[in-house]
C-alpha cells in the first residue's frame, strides 16, 4: 500500500468544478490584480476568522514582514520568536531590520514556552511573535498577558493554523495582527503562492493596504516606501471556493489525528503530540518524536509510507544566522526536537485504511527492534 505524504491533485479534485468556474469567471472579467475576487475573499476570510480586516498578499513570509512593518518595527528593535519553527518566522523579523530573539519551546507541542518569555524581554523588545506550529494553537492567553504587562505587540504566525481554535476563538484573531500562508500544501492552499494579513484595527489594515501596493492608495501617489505583494485575482477566487470546505477538511484531519493518537499510544520509544485542554488543533502536520528517527523513516519508506521532517535544523543553527546573537542562545528543547521529529502523512486525501497501514508499520518497526 502506498501512503503519500501529500497529494495535492487528490485534495483539489473535490473542488474541481468550483475551481474551474472561479477561474473562468476571472478570465471573463478581464481584471487580474486587486479586484472583486480579492475583495470578496478578504471579506469572507475575515468573517471566518471572527472579525478584523484581512488583506491578501503575495505569500506567508510577506504577510509576516508587512505585519511587522505595519507596527513600525525596524532597526534597533527586538522581536521574541520561538526557537523551533520554519525559518520564515525569523526571516520576517530580519527583513524589517529588527533582531529575532529566540525563546525555547514546549516539549509536547513545539510551541513557544510562555514561562521563558519574560527573561528574554529587554528595553529593545517591541513584539512577541508566537507560531501556531503544525496547526497546534500557541498558548495565547498567557502570551497576551505578558505582552500587555510589558506594552508589547503580538504578531501571530498562523501560516499552519487555518481554523485552529482556543475555545471558540480562531487563531489569528488573538493578537494585534497575524500572518497567514496559502502555500498549496496548507490546510487552506492556493494553486500557487499567496498569503494574508489579518488586522485587528483599521489603522493597521490601512498601513498594510498601502505597503502591499507600493505604499499607495491613490494611483501614482506613494505615501511611504512600500512593496509589491498582492494576492492575485485567480488565487483569491480559488481560495474562496476552498474556504467553504475548510472546516470539513480540518475535521477529517482531526479524525486522522485521533486515529493516530489511539493507535500509537503506549509505544515507549515514540512520543506523540500533546493537546492541552481547550485547544482545537487543525493538524496541518502530525509530528511524532523518535530517537531512532532515521531508522524509522527508512523502514516506513520500505512499507510505502512517505514521511518528512519539519524541521531538521533550528533557525539559530542555520548558516544564515551563524553570525547573529541568536546563534549563541541555549535552546535545548528546540535542538532535541530538530533531532527527533518526524511528520506522518495526514490530510483529506487519505482514507482510514492508509492510516491503519501507517500505524501497523510503526508497531512492526518497534516489535522488530525489541525482538
Amino acid at each position: 500500500m502506498k501512503v503519500p505524504f501529500l497529494d495535492l491533485k487528490a485534495i483539489n479534485a473535490q473542488y474541481d468544478s468550483g475551481i474551474r468556474d472561479a477561474i473562468d469567471t476571472c478570465l471573463e472579467s478581464g481584471w487580474y490584480v486587486l479586484g472583486r475576487e480579492v475583495q470578496a475573499f478578504e471579506e469572507a476570510f475575515a468573517r471566518y476568522c471572527g472579525g478584523g480586516r484581512a488583506l491578501g498578499v503575495g505569500n506567508g513570509l510577506d504577510a509576516l514582514t508587512l505585519a511587522l512593518r505595519a507596527l513600525q518595527i525596524g532597526p534597533g528593535d527586538e522581536v521574541i520568536v520561538p526557537g523551533h519553527t520554519f525559518i520564515a518566522t525569523w526571516l520576517a523579523v530580519t527583513a524589517v531590520g529588527a533582531e529575532p530573539v529566540p525563546v525555547d519551546v514546549r516539549e509536547g507541542t513545539g510551541n513557544l514556552d510562555p514561562e521563558l518569555i519574560e527573561a528574554a524581554i529587554t528595553v529593545r523588545t517591541r513584539a512577541i511573535l508566537p507560531v501556531h506550529l503544525y496547526g497546534q494553537p500557541a498558548e495565547m492567553p498567557p502570551i497576551l498577558q505578558i505582552a500587555r504587562k510589558h506594552g508589547l505587540a503580538v504578531v501571530e504566525d498562523a501560516a499552519q493554523a487555518h481554523g485552529a481554535r482556543i475555545g471558540e476563538q480562531v487563531c489569528g484573531s488573538f493578537g494585534d495582527i497575524a500572518g497567514f500562508s496559502f502555500y498549496p500544501g496548507k490546510n487552506l492552499g492556493a494553486l500557487g503562492d499567496g498569503g494574508a494579513v489579518l488586522c485587528s484595527s483599521d489603522d493597521l489594515a490601512g498601513r498594510v493596504e498601502r505597503l502591499r501596493n507600493y505604499g499607495s492608495r491613490v494611483r501614482y501617489e506613494h505615501e511611504e516606501l512600500g512593496c509589491n505583494s498582492r494576492l492575485d485575482e485567480l488565487q483569491a477566487a480559488v481560495l474562496r471556493v476552498k474556504l467553504a470546505g475548510l472546516d470539513r477538511d480540518n475535521q477529517r484531519r482531526r479524525a486522522i489525528a485521533a486515529r493516530y493518537l489511539e493507535g500509537l499510544a503506549g509505544l515507549p520509544s515514540l512520543r506523540l503530540p500533546e493537546v492541552a485542554a481547550g485547544m482545537s488543533p487543525v493538524w496541518h502536520l502530525f509530528v511524532v518524536r523518535c530517537a531512532e528517527r532515521g531508522e524509522l523513516q527508512t523502514y516506513l519508506a520500505e512499507q510505502g509510507v512517505q514521511t518528512l521532517i519539519h524541521y531538521p535544523i533550528p533557525p539559530h543553527r542555520q548558516p544564515a544566522y551563524r553570525q547573529s546573537a541568536a546563534a549563541q542562545r541555549s535552546l535545548p528543547v528546540s535542538e532535541r526536537l530538530a533531532a527527533s521529529v518526524l511528520s506522518l502523512p495526514i490530510g483529506p486525501h487519505l482514507d482510514d485504511g492508509q492510516i491503519d497501514h501507517v500505524i501497523r508499520a510503526i508497531h512492526l518497526f518497534f516489535e522488530r527492534r525489541s525482538s
